[in-house]
């Protein structure tokens, strides 16, 4: 009986242990709002300025944003690809754009040491969500 329980204790502690590493090594962008500005000469549509950092390892899940979204890189080094699009990796001061029809499937910090941040701008729908998560 004491062994069985000591298994058991130990499968679980591994267990336990599996999933917090996860959830430490989980390395998703933080994003965050600047802005939004309702653009009166186009009803129903707003600007929204926002900037991603990608920690070190640091990824997207693929997604939309149902808007026209124009990216600068401001630090680190990024690779970003949009589906039937050509991957790119870039670095301070150049830019990238996706349509409101893109899919955006690759979006990462090309860095596993150092931090990359981009300065976000979309025009899109009044109140629509930032990013549409795509399966």
């Amino acid at each position: 009986m004491y062994k069985k329980s000591t298994m058991v204790r130990t499968a679980i502690s591994l267990l336990l242990l599996f999933l917090m590493t996860g959830a430490v090594t989980a390395q998703d962008a933080v994003v965050v709002p600047l802005m939004s500005k309702d653009l009166t000469d186009f009803p129903g549509k707003e600007v929204t300025m926002i900037t991603v950092e990608y920690p070190p390892g640091g990824l997207d899940p693929v997604h939309r944003h149902n808007a026209y979204g124009f990216i600068y890189v401001l630090e680190g080094t990024v690779i970003m690809q949009v589906k039937g699009g050509k991957e790119v990796t870039l670095t301070p001061g150049q830019t990238f754009y996706e349509g409101p029809d893109d899919v955006h499937v690759v979006g990462r910090n090309a860095s596993t040491t150092k931090p990359a941040k981009m300065l976000v701008v979309l025009v899109k729908d009044k109140g629509a969500p930032i990013l549409v998560p795509v399966n």
